[in-house]
């Protein structure tokens, strides 16, 4: 299935410790259909090709929302600062794509990703997108299995292109007996990092449904300290009426960050 490619005009700068693993200032964007966020790849020229080394063994499973979903024609691992990268990075089969280079994204496996002088982290940001948090006074309850888990009047609505409109509210007004905390934490590039996360249940499917951002960036700072849930996996109304569970590259359980 064909990648749609984009150039930009970001200086993207990639580091292993303070090594420049790649440094560009014309490099591109894809998105693989399979994946809702798009990917940097980088013409040879942007990259240490000296520090890169083909890869033994067979690629990885996991984490699948870091790695490529389309035909890879060679691995490679990154050798830099005593440190050996396993599998952290590949080309495409594509043609259109020949000559480019991709990097993972994965968490502790490259130090940091920079946009211009910004650290980014989790994936690129899609100039495509779009991100809003709302304040609203409509009535949003959430449960699951008849149990209520939220019940409120103050939400904070986030919209965010692509994906379900999810409902920010405070905490005083969700059931916190029903939630167990759990150690987990993921980083949007437009919200910041989810440092709160709950589990809803015993069920697989309930792990880490519920989180909430102490913190966020500016731009979304309305759900800061707010508790959100997984549209896809609980039940919610809005002014009575009922929210049909959306289906999202999130409504399986294993393309969300620690479940």
């Amino acid at each position: 299935m064909t990648m749609r490619m984009s150039t930009s005009d970001k200086w993207v700068r990639a580091f292993v410790g303070d090594t420049a693993v790649v440094d560009s200032r014309t490099p591109f964007l894809v998105w693989e259909p399979e994946l809702p966020v798009p990917r940097y790849v980088f013409g040879w020229d942007d990259v240490r090709r000296d520090l890169l080394r083909p890869a033994p063994g067979e690629p990885p499973e996991q984490p699948w929302f870091f790695l490529p979903h389309q035909p890879v024609a060679e691995w490679f691992d990154i050798v830099s600062d005593g440190r050996v990268l396993r599998h952290a990075a590949w080309t495409y089969a594509d043609p259109d794509l020949a000559n480019k280079v991709a990097f993972s994204w994965q968490p502790h496996l490259l130090d940091r990703w920079m946009e211009e002088d910004e650290e980014v982290a989790g994936h690129p940001r899609d100039p495509y997108k779009r991100v809003e948090a709302i304040a609203s006074s409509r009535r949003v309850t959430v449960s699951l299995n008849g149990v209520m888990l939220a019940d409120s009047q103050n939400p904070v609505l986030l919209f965010e292109t692509d994906l379900p409109t999810r409902y920010y509210l405070p905490e005083s007004d969700v059931n916190l007996n029903e939630l167990t905390p759990s150690d987990n934490r993921s980083h949007c590039p437009y919200k910041g990092v989810a440092d709160r996360y709950w589990n809803v249940g015993d069920r697989p499917d309930g792990r880490n449904l519920a989180w909430s951002y102490s913190d966020p960036f500016a731009a979304v700072g309305k759900v800061a300290g707010r508790v959100a849930f997984y549209n896809e996996f609980v039940d919610i109304t809005v002014d009575g009426v009922a929210v049909p569970r959306p289906v999202s590259p999130f409504s399986n359980p294993a393309q969300r960050t620690g479940s």
